[in-house]
């Protein structure tokens, strides 16, 4: 157990982020004095667990945060049996700084603390948010460059060269991309189908057996068709630059359900305009010649087909009842029917795998040629069936690092691929990264468009949630329910709640 203590409740979250990346696998807790609350919250309050830790009988590391008028305070020690190791260390401020300023310099105290503790860096720093390239996005905007820009990250963030001009990169790129859409004059829209042929280990999105389900698909879809009617009202004025249906597995449907949906599509919306139109094919188990044919007749211009891994054992482990063969027959498939721009998704950090499992699967993934490619590296989910395996068989199971992700970044260059966008998620192998690479002009627009919030996203579909970016940068959110029934009985709410985010 790792226990860090505050003396008044702030920047909870992120300490709990910084502190959790140091310490992959570990419980963490972050509880408060003066309110007793606990974030992650196996919770004893604070008094109590003062008391139980400093009793003498766990080996735990403690971590104490006193937060001063001018100063902020941090206490290391190790709990042991019989005595105690203490480190203090302290980080002044002025009186008047800013919430910001505060919290970074906790951050930084945090981190050089743990840092020299430990021996060890992070790649990204005290950066733990999950949009790092919005930092370098912001300052190419105020005319920076890309030195400045580097230099603020490094000073400011303690972030590694290699991840600072990454981030730059792509944000360079990605504002390149974003300046040919329509911006506020437009929107995207989003369409979850929440079924699945089985659940992933490491799955966390809302999904449901399809098997279970089938009686119902069709309900399913006339719900969407009433929310795509009440939708396609309030961006009637405005241009579609991107539709993206993901899931689940959207091709779970049947060929003449994605004919329904996509039919329904176009009659409520103005596609003409489109600049991206993706569906997530997702697993080979759920492709057919037929479902591909369905998806043609539509302006469908993006798939993906996603293997995770090409290593035949570890489909098996982490619950991807499909084949290794059938991933290179689907992609044949899909080629076959015309499809030009094909994406691939693989998981870096699977249990058992190492650096030349990812060869391996980065060498056969090139051997079909993908137009695009993105690069996960493993989250570990608490709603996932992955925390379960981890307890059973460690931390030490799950090798993502630095070597990895250059095996991968590696394959994609080779491929004549450039990396085009970037996000992190909290509890992630290594503390790296999901990278998105992309042949010249096939990059996922709707992927950056999702990471940056340029624009309105529309989100139909139970789980889903809609986005609002307002002319002052604010951004408001509305959720579906995730349950599918609840989402079919409640989807005059679901509409309610859409339109009262978007009215004027």
């Amino acid at each position: 157990m790792i226990t860090v203590q505050i003396n008044k409740p702030q920047f909870e979250y992120d300490i709990h982020s910084l502190v959790r990346a140091f310490y992959p696998g570990r419980e963490v807790r972050v509880v408060c004095e003066e309110s007793g609350d606990s974030v992650e919250g196996a919770g004893l309050p604070a008094t109590e667990i003062r008391r139980e830790d400093r009793a003498g009988n766990q080996e735990d590391f403690l971590i104490e945060i006193q937060y001063g008028q001018e100063s902020i305070r941090m206490i290391l020690g190790t709990i042991r049996s019989g005595g105690s190791d203490f480190r203090v260390s302290e980080a002044r401020h002025e009186r008047d700084a800013s919430r910001a300023e505060k919290k970074n310099l906790l951050k930084e105290l945090i981190y050089r603390g743990l840092s020299r503790q430990l021996g060890m860096e992070l790649p990204w720093g005290t950066l733990t948010g999950i949009r790092p390239t919005k930092i370098p996005m912001a300052m190419l905007e105020e005319g920076k460059s890309e030195e400045e820009i580097l230099r603020h990250m490094q000073e400011t963030y303690l972030i590694s060269e290699e991840k600072g001009r990454l981030g730059i990169e792509i944000a360079r790129r990605e504002r390149e991309l974003l300046s040919g859409l329509h911006g506020r004059q437009g929107c995207s829209l989003y369409i979850g189908i929440p079924f699945c042929p089985t659940t992933c280990l490491y799955c966390s999105f809302t999904s449901y057996p399809v098997r279970v389900w089938k009686k119902r698909v069709k309900d399913y879809l006339e719900a969407l068709r009433r929310e795509m009617a009440s939708v396609a009202e309030i961006c009637r004025d405005r241009v579609l630059d991107t539709v993206y249906i993901g899931g689940g597995t959207p091709t779970t449907l049947e060929p003449e359900e994605l004919e329904l949906l996509l039919t329904a599509l176009e009659e409520h919306f103005d596609v003409s305009r489109l600049q991206e139109f993706t569906v997530e094919a997702g697993r080979a188990d759920s492709i057919t010649r037929e479902k591909l044919r369905a998806l043609k007749r539509h302006p469908v211009s993006r798939i993906s087909v996603n293997p995770q891994t090409m290593k035949e054992e570890t489909l098996k482990l982490i619950g991807r009842k499909h084949t290794v063969e059938q991933v290179r027959e689907a992609f044949v498939l899909a080629r076959e029917e015309g499809f030009d721009n094909i994406n691939m998704d693989v998981i870096l950090g699977l249990p058992g795998e190492d650096e030349e499992d990812v060869r391996d699967t980065m060498a056969q993934i090139a051997a079909l040629a993908p137009d695009s490619l993105t690069v996960h590296s493993l989250a570990v989910k608490r709603a996932s069936g992955m925390g379960q395996w981890i307890e059973e068989n460690g931390m030490d199971s799950l090798k993502n690092t630095a070597s990895t992700m250059a095996i991968a970044a590696q394959a994609a260059e080779e491929m004549g691929m450039q990396p085009y966008y970037l996000y992190r998620q909290k509890n992630m192998s290594g503390n790296l990264e999901n990278v998105g690479y992309g042949k010249p002009g096939r990059y996922g627009i709707y992927n950056i468009l999702i990471m940056e919030e340029k624009q309105d996203i529309l989100a139909l579909g139970a789980g889903s949630i809609s986005k609002r970016v307002f002319p002052d940068g604010r951004i408001e959110r509305c959720e579906n329910v995730k349950d599918v029934a609840s989402y079919m009985e409640r989807i005059d709410e679901m509409i309610g709640r859409k339109r009262k985010l978007f009215q004027d």
